[in-house]
């Protein structure tokens, strides 16, 4: 099961496009358990569950460079959601970007 995790400053705006992004994965039955939080939990989600990609929306895109500075080492790929595919709630879109992201890690 592949982890895609989105944060966004309480978790709630981005929960409708993770919600939208898990009902693709699972029309498509993907192993991808896609979910939404707060960035202050951030530190605490990553510890406990090592997602496999992280996502954060574009009203946090300022947590960008410290997030990387803070969790790159992992080996976590960590981007920003594209604003259009945000602000259209483009589940799908995200979603494919999401499994690129990890097909590339694992390239790696």
């Amino acid at each position: 099961m592949k982890r895609v995790y989105l944060f966004c400053n309480a978790g709630m705006s981005t929960s409708l496009l993770a919600s939208k992004m898990q009902q693709v994965a699972n029309e498509y039955k993907l192993p991808i358990e896609v979910k939404a939080f707060s960035d202050s939990k951030m530190e605490q989600i990553i510890k406990e569950f090592n997602p496999d990609v992280i996502l954060l929306g574009p009203q946090v895109k300022y947590r960008l460079e410290p997030t990387i500075e803070k969790y790159g080492h992992l080996g976590i790929p960590i981007e920003v959601i594209e604003l259009e595919d945000y602000g259209n709630v483009d589940g799908e879109r995200v979603l494919k970007r999401s499994i690129k992201l990890i097909k590339d890690k694992e390239k790696q």
